[in-house]
């Protein structure tokens, strides 16, 4: 199901200058912004940024001071005009309202929130998160209404009627969102509105705004300075620099795809750990034996593809029903026993949306991969420590990884090896890498560890040692 656009942005450029239709002509002739502040003395806030925001989605502009992230946000409901480009919300275009238009646009689809949370001092709570609706002619009993919903929806009940200057900073932010969610608006925009908290503070609030969007499912644009901020909130972020948006992507996007040095250097000090999840580092599960095989196709299998354990699934679904060992197998080919009842059905399995940090503690304690399964027990993938390490060890100026090992299969180490060409169920498989089976990982033994092989224990009768 494709996304709704919420709104969209077409080169937007922003000028702050007397001639910004001569500045305009030199950002077309490749002019950078200090050399045209050099020649006009007038500075370009924003250079042909263009992007579009899916209804529902939390998604973050950063970048440093002086990016034009602040200058963009205010351009979205034109607190600051726009010298050029077009802003689109539901399809009407925005930059050619009237006054009238607009206001109306900004009551009923936009609220805002700010950084220094621009609250009535003399007024409490409930007069300030009701004070948009009374300057609209609500009247009193609807509006009160209304803001009491607001004012629970950010953990405030109880505090209506508390002055604002009895508040800690971190309740001020809260009543500020809270005004800005009476409205009842589509679209949400944050500018750093967390970034005068101290960080406890901001952390729950951060946590809130989660919490609050799952509640709510808002459309939020969320301006900040802090990355790690930025990788908590965002489903998508995008990335300015000297305005100018240098990168828009997800999260794991960002920091596993920088799109230049800029980039990498903003994501370098980043723990990927807690960014990256089980479906960034999963590998394709392969082969497959059917949980109605009988012992003897699997030990084929792990023969034919040198490994010592095998996951059993049902189905053309792929359902997992559990993993079975080449010593289990050997067992019920000589007991009579069926491969249901030589499996190991507890298969220690993740969500593809499980962190990396969780990932990493449940493989130490396992002696088998993990499996990565959907929500109807689907096997989409497998972990296995060296994906894990791979993933964390990412360096290099575009912070990927070091080479593929699928691309570059002379510098797979001893416990790796190339699958090509193999059949499963009649069908060519493709090329994948199969992991080493070091420290209960699947896949071939290491010689250099002391594990007999596979194969020769296949052909012998006899079951290699369980790692």
């Amino acid at each position: 199901m494709n996304k709704k656009i919420k709104l969209e942005v077409r080169n937007i450029t922003k000028v702050f200058g007397k001639n910004p239709q001569r500045v305009i002509s030199l950002l077309k002739e490749g002019f950078s912004k200090s050399e045209i502040f050099d020649k006009t003395k007038q500075t370009v806030g924003l250079n042909n940024v263009n992007f579009e925001v899916y209804e529902g989605e939390i998604f973050v502009i950063m970048g440093l001071s002086g990016s034009g992230k602040s200058t963009l946000l205010r351009c979205l409901n034109r607190l600051v005009e726009p010298t050029a480009g077009e802003i689109l919300i539901d399809g009407q275009n925005i930059t050619q309202m009237n006054a009238e238009e607009l206001r109306d646009v900004r009551r009923t689809k936009i609220g805002m929130v700010f950084q220094n949370f621009a609250l009535l001092p003399h007024k409490n709570v409930l007069d300030n998160v009701a004070y948009g609706l009374e300057i609209q002619g609500i009247p009193k009993e609807k509006r009160f209404s209304k803001a009491l919903v607001s004012i629970e929806n950010v953990g405030l009940k109880g505090y209506e009627h508390s002055r604002i200057t009895q508040l800690s900073g971190g309740m001020k932010q809260r009543v500020g969102l809270a005004r800005a969610l009476a409205n009842d608006p589509e679209i949400l925009l944050m500018d750093e509105a967390f970034s005068a908290l101290d960080p406890l503070i901001r952390n729950e609030m951060q946590d809130e705004l989660i919490a609050l969007e799952d509640r709510v499912q808002k459309t939020i644009i969320f301006v900040s300075h802090d990355l790690n901020e930025a990788l908590k909130l965002g489903d998508r972020i995008a990335i300015m620099k000297d305005g100018e948006v240098v990168q828009i992507g997800t999260p794991e996007e960002i920091l596993t795809e920088p799109a230049n040095s800029y980039v990498s250097r903003f994501v370098s000090g980043v723990d990927r750990s807690k960014i990256l999840t089980a479906e960034s580092v999963m590998k394709r599960p392969e082969p497959l034996v059917s949980i109605n095989s009988g012992p003897r196709v699997a030990i084929q299998l792990m023969k034919d593809y040198g490994i010592s354990s095998i996951y059993v699934v049902e189905g053309k679904n792929r359902h997992l029903k559990g993993i079975l060992m080449i010593d289990d197998a050997l067992e019920a080919l000589r007991g009579g026993k069926s491969l249901e009842a030589a499996m190991f059905p507890e298969a220690p399995r993740v969500t593809p949306d499980r962190p990396l940090s969780e990932v990493i503690s449940l493989i130490a304690g396992s002696q088998y991969p993990l499996a990565v399964v959907n929500d109807s027990g689907k096997l989409l993938g497998i972990i296995v420590r060296g994906n894990v390490l791979g993933a964390l060890a990412m360096a290099g100026e575009n912070g990927q990884a070091e080479a593929s090992k699928e691309k570059n299969p002379e510098k797979r180490n001893s416990e790796e090896r190339s699958v090509s060409e193999k059949t499963f169920e009649g069908k060519p498989a493709e090329k994948t890498v199969l992991i080493g089976k070091n420290e209960g990982e699947a896949g071939p033994p290491s010689k250099s560890l002391g594990v007999p092989n596979v194969q020769n224990s296949i052909d012998n009768g006899t079951a290699s040692e369980s790692v």
